[in-house]
């Protein structure tokens, strides 16, 4: 249930862009980051960092995105976040005792310093791909295609592609630390 409520922005965006058009779907998606974020806050009285920082993004971009009425902004906002994830994981390595992977896992894993900077490095990586392959659909894919069908094309991407890809980067991580811990297991044997 908690990953529906996570990706309650995104579904928003799509359903709306497939009913309406972008600049509905970018609303829609602006209001509905609104809810997600106030229903944390009545419910824990706390801000979860991501969404949060999703929903700035998003109210600035998404604003302008409405307000001119152009598309380009609303484009970039994926390449944004996982630009500033990127940032703040790579800027982890170098500030703190423990990086932002290990922060997040370190309580369910036990591992060397020289794997978490692996994987912490291998995500902050991964988000500066994601960036730049959204950038790529978003402007650069299928020049000779019509501009709602690009639009169509990045839509789906976004909400399908960038999901599925994270999905698959974090199995991959999954299969990756799983010959730790079996090593883990094994020492502790």
């Amino acid at each position: 249930m908690k990953f529906l409520f996570d990706l309650f922005p995104l579904l928003t965006f799509f359903i709306a862009f497939k009913m309406y058009d972008i600049y509905v779907a970018t609303a829609a998606s602006i209001i509905a980051s609104f809810i997600q974020v106030g229903w944390y806050w009545g419910k824990h009285r706390r801000f979860q960092p991501l969404p949060s920082i999703t929903l700035a993004i998003l109210v600035v971009f998404g604003g302008m995105t409405l307000a001119l009425q152009n598309d380009i902004f609303i484009k970039w906002k994926p390449t944004i976040i996982n630009w500033i994830f990127a940032a703040l994981i790579f800027g982890s390595q170098y500030l703190g005792r423990k990086n932002v992977i290990e922060r997040l896992l370190g309580n369910q894993f036990a591992l060397a310093r020289p794997i978490w900077l692996r994987l912490n490095l291998s995500w902050g990586i991964f988000f500066l791909l994601l960036g730049a392959l959204n950038l790529y659909v978003a402007f650069f894919y299928g020049p000779d295609l019509d501009a709602e069908t690009r639009r169509s094309i990045w839509v789906n991407f976004k909400v399908f592609g960038l999901l599925g890809l994270t999905l698959a980067f974090t199995l991959a991580q999954g299969l990756f630390l799983s010959k730790y811990l079996e090593k883990a297991e094994k020492d502790k044997s």
